[in-house]
């Protein structure tokens, strides 16, 4: 049996594509009610407070994702504050990521940042590619005093 050109063509056509990996997207909003009237303060939900009384807070759309290229859409709805937004994986659900007393900020260099959307002033917003592998990582604003005040979120990568 002979195949014509346009036969095998049509066959060719009916292979199966190879997948293409899907792309995630994170909307993430980076908010606070006004600047805050105790910097000093710890709110953050590590330090035993209740995230209800935080001044600042991140917000993202998606906790759990498929693992693979994951687009953060960040937008900063604060009208008077310069917020920025961080990603750094967790080397383990026990560890705390290394926090800087004196500077009031986790040192991003030995938390390992994996990319930021740095300095968004109000009203801004940005965003950042990554590829992630399964595991949980987390996201904050690092501006001095915002991570302690609430400004930060886990995803979990599947």
């Amino acid at each position: 049996m002979k195949f014509s050109a346009y036969a095998a063509a049509a066959l060719i056509g009916l292979a199966p594509l190879p997948a293409i990996a899907a792309t995630t997207t994170i909307h993430v909003r980076l908010w606070d009610k006004g600047i805050d009237p105790n910097p000093d303060m710890k709110l953050g939900m590590d330090m035993g407070g209740k995230i209800s009384d935080a001044t600042m807070g991140l917000k993202v759309d998606k906790t759990t994702i498929p693992s693979g290229k994951v687009v953060f859409e960040v937008v900063n709805t604060s009208k008077e504050t310069t917020h920025e937004m961080i990603v750094v994986a967790l080397k383990d659900t026990k560890s705390s990521l290394p926090y800087s007393d004196n500077e009031n900020r986790i040192n991003e260099d030995a938390a390992g940042s994996l990319g930021e959307v740095s300095e968004l002033d109000p009203g801004k917003s940005g965003t950042l590619t990554l590829d992630l592998k399964p595991g949980r990582y987390v996201v904050f604003c690092n501006v001095p005093a915002h991570y302690m005040n609430g400004m930060w979120q886990t995803i979990d990568v599947k």
